[in-house]
């Protein structure tokens, strides 16, 4: 009997080891989680660099000055001498009008003023003469008097005959028209042959375009600085025009004298010397205004900076390899730079690639180190 007590209490002791030994090698639990891995991410070193402020806008090019060629005479067209889209220069012959009615015009005008001034010389004559006897008694004072207003009256009329050859004769000149400015002729309105009324058909319209102006607006809180270069002379601007070439050089000439209040917004023109016609009026330009420059300013790539609910934020990876979320103040942003003001330090790495996926105390990977900021 205490043999098969003994036995017994062996069996159970061996029993528990079993099952002690298959807890020990059970393996984990199914819904434990792994260790989160890395986010990788690219960087950016702050540095402290001069910026130089630049300010980007959108404008329109305009003509410096815009004139549509009209007929100052009525008559028949001739002759168009120059091609459509040409460049013409002040005082070339564009148009001839059939000159033929206002040559017989000016004919008509100048034999009046030759009997006229016939006339003029008989009725002086006479009146010398009255003047001579009219004291010995011979011819009486109405008769001098008749001839004194005779010479008179036919010396206002050759005086109005000497204005009607004036105006003929200016009439006939009109019968060509020659470019008013130095531009780029456009279309041409009115073909040879065609019937033209004074002051009533176009004929051609001419845009200047050297210089060319191009007209744009800045928000109003850039006013003083905008003024204070602007009296300076110091306020340059380049336009980058769409056909992928070098930007062009101007300067910036006129400010408006009032501020938009639907926009908040100043207008501007800038003038552009523009001898290559690479601008032309009605475009669209990029221009870049330069502002001065900012010394001494922390600067980070423009892309490390988001928007969160409390205003403006970057990560920093640590020392620890982890990413923190700073708060920044920023100041201005020119081009692929941004200043900042205030939350960071030189020699701070700044994540400039992977923020989406990032959290404040997470584990990061720096994948591709950019170069500092320079």
């Amino acid at each position: 009997m205490g043999r098969r007590l003994l036995l017994l209490a062996l069996v159970a002791l061996a029993g528990g080891l079993g099952v002690y030994v298959y807890q020990a090698n059970k393996p984990a639990a199914a819904n434990a989680k792994p260790a989160a891995r890395p986010v990788p991410v690219s960087v950016a070193e702050v540095a402290r660099k001069t910026l130089p402020l630049r300010l980007p806008a959108v404008g329109q090019t305009q003509a410096a000055a815009t004139v549509t060629v009209r007929s100052r005479v009525d008559g028949q067209l001739l002759e168009a001498a120059f091609q459509e889209g040409q460049m013409v220069r002040k005082g070339d012959l564009l148009f001839r009008i059939d000159p033929r009615p206002l040559e017989a015009a000016l004919n008509q005008a100048q034999a009046n003023l030759g009997r006229d001034q016939a006339q003029l010389d008989k009725a002086r004559l006479q009146l010398t003469r009255n003047q001579g006897l009219a004291p010995k008694g011979y011819v009486s004072t109405e008769s001098l008097e008749d001839a004194r207003a005779a010479s008179e009256a036919l010396a206002a009329t050759v005086k109005a005959d000497q204005a009607a050859v004036e105006l003929a004769r200016l009439q006939l000149a009109y019968a060509t028209l020659h470019a008013p400015i130095d531009g780029l002729a456009g279309a041409r309105l009115a073909d040879p042959g065609n019937l033209v009324k004074t002051n009533d058909t176009a004929l051609v319209t001419i845009n200047q375009i050297e210089p060319i102006y191009v007209a744009f607006a800045l928000p109003e809180r850039h006013l003083a600085e905008v003024r204070r270069l602007l009296a300076a002379g110091a306020l340059r601007v380049e336009a980058q025009p769409q056909d992928g070439g070098p930007p062009v050089a101007g300067a910036v000439g006129f400010l408006d004298n009032k501020v938009d209040p639907t926009t908040g917004t100043i207008g501007l023109r800038a003038t552009f010397a523009n001898t290559d016609h690479r601008l032309l009026p009605g475009q669209f330009v990029t221009l870049d205004l330069a502002l001065g420059e900012l010394d001494g300013t922390l600067v980070v790539p423009s892309r490390a900076v988001q928007v969160g609910q409390k205003g403006e934020q970057v990560y920093v990876v640590t020392s620890e390899g982890t990413a923190e979320l700073r708060p920044v103040t920023l100041g201005p942003r020119v081009a692929e730079e941004t200043a900042i003001r205030t939350g960071l330090a030189v020699g701070d790495r700044v994540v400039i690639d992977g923020q989406m996926r990032l959290t404040s105390g997470a584990k990061v990977e720096v994948r591709k180190p950019a170069a500092g900021v320079q």
